[in-house]
């Protein structure tokens, strides 16, 4: 995948954005009961654990799209329940797990859409949409998409494409759910170098759930680990990723080594021991 052409650095850093005593469910039982985090602003936040302790709650309420119980979000100095929805989409960006695209829409205009936010009574479609717009699809390898339908495409096609909508919006915070989901692992590492190149080079907030640990500890900045609704460790990865702390988040006996591409952590599960080749 090609290096994202470079807009201008932003001028001005991007918004805190951070969790106050947040409480969240979607029943009786909350997933969340009791959570206070600060996202580092301009950094790649990656958050991780076990199926179900709470890591795409955590990104819905951080999105708005789903409302504490108790607590607050907030931006900067602002809850984020009292800002307009098109204040918002300005500043943050959401690609979910599994979004879903109007019937017969082509790539091209569902990328646009990313530039709804910027559009109002005053501002219309302009020359700078058109070449936002252009970039993203670059950015994610999917320009020679732009003419079909996007329930033509496949899996892997499709999320490139959901990718290139949330770039297009060019949000100062982007928190994406899952991002390399149907991706095979070139693909991923694709992504994900995108992402860190728009992180690195914009100063853009980057927050993502992933499943993969070890390529979560190779691209974060900072590391969220969560277990039953609640933040068990965060921090740098290296600082994080320890053996005690994936038996905590996973009941995963391993070992954690240095990547010996990236010197990052790297886990190596023990599991049930599969022995090796014997020797006749």
């Amino acid at each position: 995948m090609s290096t994202p052409a470079v807009r201008s650095e932003r001028t001005t850093p991007a918004p805190v954005l951070r969790a106050e005593g947040v409480r969240v469910g979607y029943d009786a039982a909350p997933v969340i009961p009791d959570l206070s985090v600060e996202i580092p602003e301009g950094r790649v936040t990656v958050i991780v654990g076990a199926n179900a302790c709470g890591k795409s709650t955590l990104l819905k309420t951080l999105a708005r799209l789903l409302k504490p119980r108790a607590g607050r979000v907030m931006l900067d100095d602002r809850d984020i329940a009292a800002i307009p929805g098109r204040e918002l989409a300005r500043v943050v960006g959401l690609l979910p797990q599994h979004p879903e695209a109007p019937e017969g829409i082509t790539v091209s205009d569902l990328v646009g859409r990313g530039r709804y936010p910027h559009q109002g009574w005053m501002r219309r479609w302009s020359a700078e949409d058109d070449r936002v717009v252009a970039e993203a699809l670059s950015a994610t390898e999917t320009a020679t998409l732009a003419d079909r339908s996007v329930g033509e495409l496949s899996g892997g096609q499709r999320q490139r494409v959901w990718i290139a909508l949330a770039l297009a919006q060019d949000p100062s915070i982007l928190l994406l759910d899952e991002p390399t989901t149907f991706l095979d692992l070139a693909h991923q590492l694709d992504i994900l170098d995108l992402l860190d190149t728009l992180n690195r080079t914009q100063g853009s907030t980057i927050v993502m759930v992933l499943h993969d640990l070890n390529l979560a500890a190779r691209y974060a900045d900072h590391l969220i680990v969560m277990a039953g609704g609640r933040i068990i460790a965060e921090g740098a990865p290296a600082a994080v990723i320890t053996a005690d702390t994936v038996r905590e988040a996973f009941g995963l006996d391993c070992l954690v080594i240095a990547d010996p591409v990236t010197g990052s952590p790297l886990v190596i599960p023990r599991g049930r021991l599969r022995e090796g080749p014997t020797t006749p």
